[in-house]
């Protein structure tokens, strides 16, 4: 993982970011069910959820996320390794838990509902929201990304082989209203900037958050992860200059010289 060699401090754990967001009235329903991932919460989460993700607590390019859905008659377990994704068949729960604690030995694991993402072109999407301030000012929502999964892909991540739109071009595809396409926008800014407070209260000396929101198929927001260690904007060099120039220019008033 990129060790960040300017100072914005972090908050590490996924888990943690959920417990303190889910703790804040103003941030709390955008928030899905997350544990950490013992046999005890496996059992609990898969009798609530026909799907649930299993990801590692601090991680990134979503190597080791998992997705398990509940059959008839076992389960099947989706796993993303690298560039690839493979698939296997378990019979219970118990064998579910003593595989990918062998995948994954002594890795902190946390278990999520999982949710049914809306989709644009046929493919599955979220929206990284990138928050940014410069010392002794308020957040600002810099810009955003959407990262447009494979089809069948239990994850949208650009190092997983999705693809990046700019917010215009998502909005164009979907066909909205002019008027929706502000009221969209301003319900992200909106809740970019409340997750940025609620956050930056418990954890002193942030300058920057990557904030990973879904839609789901009922057009429910929702936060997916908050990424405080050096959250990555490059994709916008060419897709989006003048997001990815201001973003640079918050970034170097904090010493951060990459995107």
């Amino acid at each position: 993982m990129y060790k960040k060699n300017y100072p914005s401090r972090n908050i590490r754990g996924k888990l943690k970011v959920c417990r303190y967001l889910r703790e804040d009235p103003a941030t709390r329903r955008f928030i899905p069910t997350t544990r950490a991932f013992t046999l005890a919460n496996l059992r609990k989460m898969t009798d609530r959820h026909a799907a649930v993700y299993i990801k590692p607590d601090i991680g990134s390019m979503g190597i080791g996320i998992c997705k398990l859905t509940r059959l008839a008659n076992g389960y099947e377990l989706a796993v993303s390794s690298k560039r690839k994704q493979r698939r296997e068949y378990l019979p219970t729960r118990a064998a579910v838990y003593k595989y990918i604690k062998k995948q994954q030995p002594g890795r902190k694991l946390i278990i999520q509902k999982a949710i049914a993402l809306d989709t644009v072109d046929g493919k599955p999407y979220d929206i990284r929201a990138m928050v940014q301030r410069k010392p002794g000012q308020s957040w600002t929502c810099t810009g955003y990304m959407v990262k447009v999964g494979k089809p069948n892909r239990i994850v949208t991540n650009y190092y997983q082989g999705g693809k990046i739109y700019t917010l215009a071009k998502w909005m164009r595809k979907k066909g909205w209203s002019e008027t929706s396409k502000q009221r969209r926008e301003a319900e992200l800014t909106d809740a970019s900037l409340a997750i940025s407070h609620t956050l930056s209260r418990k954890r002193k000396g942030m300058f920057e958050l990557g904030i990973d929101f879904a839609y789901d198929q009922g057009d429910r927001l929702w936060v997916l992860e908050v990424n405080s260690n050096h959250p990555q904007f490059h994709p916008l060099r060419k897709l989006d200059p003048k997001a990815f120039r201001r973003m640079k220019r918050y970034a170097s008033s904090y010493g951060r010289h990459d995107a």
